[in-house]
């Protein structure tokens, strides 16, 4: 039998072993891509077992805060009316204690006026000349009125002051993502607006609005 001859099975043989091999990888690759969790990066997964996730709480928590905002929030001409009243009577009907304010579910329809930095002015008929309403709209949308508004969400429920704060700040973001988002938030000066939201009550002149719905009529 010539070289040539002999060298022909051997070479038969090779291919047929990495075919072999080949297709043996390929069920390996399937079979790990069938056994794998995949993670978008920067998703509410991506974070290690028992980390706090803002992007999770934010998502699972802001519908019942807006739901109780909106089910306590009182008409602002009612509100203020109130409060000029008796600032403790209308604390313990309407409101809920939190650090250094009581924080206000409201409601109102009114016309913005100059935006500051995302912070519009609105005139709201039946208020009086003080205190003033203001709107956040962002793109920063500052304070934890969102958490502490409805008295539901303590500090003890977090494992540090860091989670407690990231938790305000995440409510923040989701509420800018399924409100905001929808808006723009740029050109509002002159239009009218009806806006369910809440309000830390530390400066009796002024009440700036964090919304949790909005409507431009």
């Amino acid at each position: 039998m010539s070289t040539v001859a002999s060298a022909a099975p051997r070479r038969n043989k090779a291919r047929i072993r990495a075919a072999v091999a080949a297709t043996i990888g390929a069920a390996l690759c399937a079979a790990m891509a069938l056994d794998t969790t995949w993670v978008r990066s920067g998703g509410a997964a991506d974070v290690p077992p028992g980390t706090f996730s803002p992007l999770a709480y934010g998502q699972k928590t802001f519908p019942a805060v807006q739901k109780a905002i909106q089910g306590r929030a009182v008409p602002a001409p009612a509100l203020a009316a109130a409060i000029a009243k008796d600032p403790a009577a209308a604390a313990k009907q309407y409101g809920v204690e939190s650090g250094v304010g009581v924080e206000y579910p409201v409601s109102f329809t009114g016309t913005l006026g100059d935006g500051d930095f995302g912070n519009y002015e609105v005139r709201v008929d039946g208020m009086p000349d003080t205190p003033k309403v203001a709107l956040q709209t962002g793109p920063a949308v500052m304070g934890t009125d969102l958490r502490d508004a409805t008295g539901t969400i303590q500090f003890g429920q977090f494992t540090n002051q860091i989670d407690y704060q990231n938790a305000g700040s995440a409510l923040n973001k989701e509420m800018k993502k399924q409100v905001l988002s929808k808006l723009d938030t740029t050109d509002l000066k002159g239009k009218t607006v009806s806006v369910v939201g809440v309000f830390q009550l530390t400066d009796p002149a002024k009440w700036l609005v964090t919304p949790v719905s909005l409507e431009v009529k």
